[in-house]
């Protein structure tokens, strides 16, 4: 299981908004290093989701809320898939966990780009949801990244640690 302490835990809003996210975005990536590609890609649960499947789903949600979205590109300008649910957990047999991991390092800090450019107050029309503003985008995101660092964390144990390996210890 990964786990850190957070390492700021005072100051002004958009700091302690930008600082939660990052460190999801961390807890994220820690769920998938040091597995091997077999068991990044490794499928235990009905969903499409894997441990590296995680990571491409992140990095599609960074693109779409923070290019698509707050940035006012259309979809096909941004860099890389923004195909929103089950499809977004696909990664191609092409693609290596590394270069997954890259990817969505890539697509975390332009949103970091991105977000500099607006305060938290600014508004901004989703398609679905109508009027967001960027503090909601990092709470969702926070969120978002949270929940699937603990089903990421989950998934490696299952990988790492099978329960019957857990059963037959004293």
């Amino acid at each position: 299981m990964t786990w850190s302490i957070p390492r700021i835990t005072t100051g002004a809003e958009r700091r302690l908004l930008e600082n939660m996210l990052d460190r999801n975005r961390a807890e994220l990536i820690n769920t998938v290093r040091g597995l091997t590609e077999a068991e990044a890609r490794r499928r235990l649960v009905a969903s499409p989701t894997t441990p590296i499947g995680l990571l491409k789903h992140a990095a599609v949600a960074e693109r779409i809320w923070f290019q698509h979205v707050l940035g006012g590109l259309p979809k096909s300008e941004c860099d890389g898939g923004t195909t929103a649910r089950d499809p977004s957990f696909f990664v191609a047999d092409h693609e290596a966990l590394a270069g997954v991991i890259a990817e969505f390092e890539r697509a975390s800090e332009r949103s970091r780009v991105i977000a500099a450019g607006f305060d938290l107050d600014h508004v901004t029309e989703h398609p679905d949801l109508g009027d967001v503003n960027l503090r909601f985008v990092y709470l969702l995101l926070t969120e978002d990244f949270a929940r699937h660092a603990g089903h990421g964390d989950i998934l490696r144990e299952q990988i790492r640690r099978p329960v019957a390996d857990v059963a037959r210890q004293p």
